[in-house]
């Protein structure tokens, strides 16, 4: 995949640095879909529901990633592929446990929903930050990144939803928000999907 410069070497993430970082980014994810999951239940909010399962998969993601650091790029390529995977059908059951919601949704607690997506968004943009510098790496690599990137952006749109619950008192800016946060899911495994097809080919 190419970086930023047409000349930049992919990078595979063997360096003691980024291990680091990744254990640091597994921890980080760990911890907040231990707490999203209780106040995503307890808040009512499908939106911080949905994170807290992207949390999940992302902490799966991440230590599968750091196994992988190093093996050939059959087994990268696989893992990738394993992932985007994931994310798929991640997408789907945000998706349909959404749409299942749709006219008997009461509207989520907006302070408890607003609160927690600052929290998970310093926590996402803490990660997106640390693993920065390692984003124009192979399908194994990049795939890290995109879900860091993808949780701070999805975190700034509960904030946004968790405003209009409370202004509009409805839980339709939260069920919206889920379903967004479905397609963007989507969006980036088939992202990562095409790119470990192509490394592997």
């Amino acid at each position: 995949m190419p970086g930023c410069c047409n000349n930049e070497i992919e990078f595979d993430g063997q360096s003691p640095q980024y291990r680091r970082v990744l254990w640091t980014v597994i921890a980080i994810n760990a911890v907040m879909f231990a707490v999203e999951i209780v106040t995503g239940a307890l808040s009512g909010s499908k939106a911080l529901q949905a994170d807290a399962l992207d949390f999940a998969g992302d902490t799966g993601t991440y230590a599968l990633s750091l196994w992988v650091i190093g093996k050939p790029l059959l087994w990268r390529t696989r893992a990738a592929t394993l992932k985007g995977a994931s994310l798929l059908v991640m997408g789907l059951v945000i998706l349909v446990t959404t749409l299942l919601s749709f006219g008997n949704a009461a509207p989520p607690l907006a302070g408890w929903m607003g609160g927690i997506a600052l929290l998970a968004l310093a926590a996402n943009v803490t990660s997106a930050l640390l693993l920065m510098r390692f984003r124009n790496g192979d399908a194994n690599i990049r795939s890290v990144w995109l879900c860091s990137r993808n949780d701070a952006i999805g975190n700034v749109g509960v904030i946004a939803a968790a405003g209009l619950v409370a202004w509009l008192n409805s839980p339709w800016p939260d069920l919206i928000l889920a379903l967004v946060m479905a397609s963007l899911f989507t969006h980036s495994a088939f992202s990562i999907l095409r790119q470990a097809r192509h490394e592997s080919s």
